[in-house]
């Protein structure tokens, strides 16, 4: 590797203080508008010729490090998202980066960041179009009112525990930006205890043959709805964020008209493109050329009116004609999204995860109390609230550990957050920290569950 001008030995608080840097420029970039984002690219010096170097290097680092991490985390009995998860973070500065702090540096210089960055949201935007092709409005309809119990615990409790915490919070150093306001700390914390790991959820429900059962359409319902909760919440923040309560409001009216004509309109209009797919056959490559012309468009328009590209490449995934075609667009698109892009995003994220913040007494205090919050209000409180509907206590301890799960949603949200620059690293190495401890502890206990609810020890589920 060839050495960059101006990377020189530092010491231990000198690269903090440069770490600490590079973060808020790279935050500044991202969340800048469209056209002021050349006052960041001006500051780039690598040779654009030189970006392509260092893009394949890291690529073929980061799938090597989410392939070995995951197919161990897979021996261990969790699932490989899960050591996906936790080889993002082992590349950053946690790990990688505190062993060999120049040879991290060196293999993910600033300057590479941003088109690490792009890389992470194609793929992160690509995996929710994918969720999106998946979601079933059957499943409102069969348990809905079984379900708004359960979904409104997990929705409330987080909320009501985000409301008491923010303001304390808030005061502590390296967690909320300074100008966000309570309200917005509030709320944004709140949707992050009360995300759930939908996507993993509906595949473990798959995977165990319960979908057509009272317990996986209780739990896909409950879990479908606080998402969504969670990211209109999320969208509000954003759209919030900064003061400009007329930017607010056009992000918010844009990005429910959007909704609107995606599922009143453009549902009936994406019904077309059914009659061109065949069980049988690949998608036609003017097909696919198509579909991914309407993700990019969907994801672009979310961008530009404020929200996140996250948005609209779910709900185009939602709004497209199940059969033939979902079943294809899954079937071409899944693997290379999951194996090639989204360990990208990890690695992002892992990129500003420093864990080390938590040895400092008040950004421990913090995690040790946001733990906490997000596993009472979200796992035990989804419990009690199934309980309480007339669920036996096995059924309502799967629940609670399913719906207890953050997993790759909770990652999503929280690089939103650090992007708009609501958030700081201390909190979003906390949310990190506690997307990937909600995931491990999930697998084990539900296959505890489903074993003593069965009575015979039962295969080992895979959630990711």
């Amino acid at each position: 590797m060839r050495r960059i001008d101006g990377v020189r030995p530092k010491t231990a608080d000198a690269a903090d203080a440069a770490d600490a840097a590079e973060a808020t420029e790279a935050t500044e970039a991202t969340k800048a508008p469209l056209y002021d984002r050349q006052r960041f690219r001006a500051r780039i010096s690598m040779p654009v010729s030189q970006l392509s170097v260092y893009f394949f290097l890291q690529v073929a680092v980061i799938i090597t490090a989410s392939q070995l991490v995951g197919r161990l985390a897979q021996r261990l009995g969790q699932p490989q998202v899960v050591g996906e998860m936790i080889a993002g973070v082992l590349l950053g500065p946690s790990l990688f980066g505190l062993l060999f702090p120049e040879a991290q540096r060196a293999l993910f210089p600033k300057e590479t960041l941003g088109m690490l960055y792009v890389g992470a949201q194609l793929g992160v935007g690509l995996y929710m179009f994918l969720v999106g092709t998946e979601f079933r409005s059957d499943h409102f309809k069969s348990r809905f009112k079984s379900a708004a119990s359960v979904s409104a615990a997990g929705i409330l409790v987080p909320f009501v525990l985000a409301f008491a915490l923010a303001p304390f919070l808030k005061d502590i150093p390296g967690l909320f930006a300074e100008r966000v306001r309570a309200l917005e700390a509030s709320l944004f914390l709140g949707a992050a205890i009360a995300i759930t790991a939908f996507p993993m959820l509906a595949r473990i429900i798959h995977e165990r043959g319960l979908a057509g059962t009272s317990l996986g359409t209780l739990a896909l319902t409950a879990g479908a709805v606080d998402d969504a909760v969670a990211w209109c919440i999320l969208a509000i923040v954003l759209a919030s964020f900064g003061g400009n309560w007329g930017g607010a409001y056009a992000a918010i009216g844009g990005g429910v008209a959007f909704a609107l004509f995606m599922t009143l309109v453009g549902t009936r209009l994406l019904k077309r493109l059914a009659s061109h797919a065949r069980p049988d056959a690949p998608l036609p490559s003017s097909l696919l050329a198509f579909v991914l012309v309407l993700f990019a468009l969907s994801a672009f328009a979310m961008d530009a009116i404020g929200i996140h590209a996250v948005f609209g490449g779910f709900l185009l995934g939602a709004c497209l004609p199940r059969g033939a075609l979902t079943q294809k667009l899954r079937e071409q698109l899944q693997p290379f999204v999951v194996i090639f892009l989204l360990p990208m995003f990890f690695t992002y994220s892992g990129l500003n995860t420093r864990l080390s913040v938590l040895f400092e007494p008040g950004i421990l205090l913090a995690a040790i109390t946001i733990l906490a919050a997000s596993f009472c209000g979200k796992g035990v409180a989804c419990w009690a609230a199934a309980r309480m509907t007339g669920e036996n206590n096995r059924d309502a301890m799967a629940i609670g550990a399913l719906m207890n799960a953050r997993g790759l949603m909770e990652l999503i949200i929280i690089n939103i957050g650090l992007q708009a620059g609501v958030i700081l690293p201390g909190l979003f190495s906390i949310l990190v920290l506690m997307a990937i401890l909600s995931t491990l502890l999930a697998t084990p206990l539900f296959n505890w569950v489903m074993r003593e609810r069965r009575g015979t020890a039962a295969p080992t589920a895979s959630i990711g």
